[in-house]
Order: C-alpha cells, then sequence, then structure tokens
C-alpha cells in the first residue's frame, strides 16, 4: 500500500481537488471518474459524494485494481 501523507493550511479541502493536490488523479475529470466508480472511500467508508469536505485527521483510501492508495491529511 502507498501512503501519501499531505497538509493543507485551509480548514478543508474538497475530495475531487485533494486528489488531484495529492497527485492520485491526473485532471478533475480523472477524479469525478474515481469518486463515481466506487473506488474512494474516507475514513473507511465508501464515498461518491466528489465535493465532500475533507479536514485535518481524515483519511483517503483509493483501490486500483492493483494497488492501494492512501492519503493522510495534516494541517500545516
Amino acid at each position: 500500500m502507498e501512503k501519501i501523507p499531505v497538509s493543507i493550511t485551509t480548514e478543508y479541502i474538497k475530495l475531487d481537488q485533494l486528489l488531484k493536490f495529492a497527485g492520485a488523479a491526473e485532471s478533475g475529470a480523472a477524479a469525478k471518474d474515481m469518486i463515481l466508480s466506487e473506488m474512494v472511500s474516507v475514513n473507511g467508508e465508501g464515498c461518491i459524494a466528489r465535493g465532500k469536505k475533507i479536514r485535518a485527521g481524515d483519511t483517503v483510501t483509493i483501490e486500483f485494481e492493483d494497488e492501494t492508495v492512501e492519503i493522510t491529511v495534516g494541517a500545516e
């Protein structure tokens, strides 16, 4: 499992923006497709809301066919 730590300086970041910011998605359209394909979970629960607010302390997991990526969000 690949783990990607991400620090944010704002109160929250939207899920689709986080996927782009962390480098897990190449574009907004790719992030949207990943979310709507039910590949993404937030804190262990499936999430299909691309505007979901992700805050420091949250963990986002992406399940690819051959790899799992975990993004942990912290504050600066």
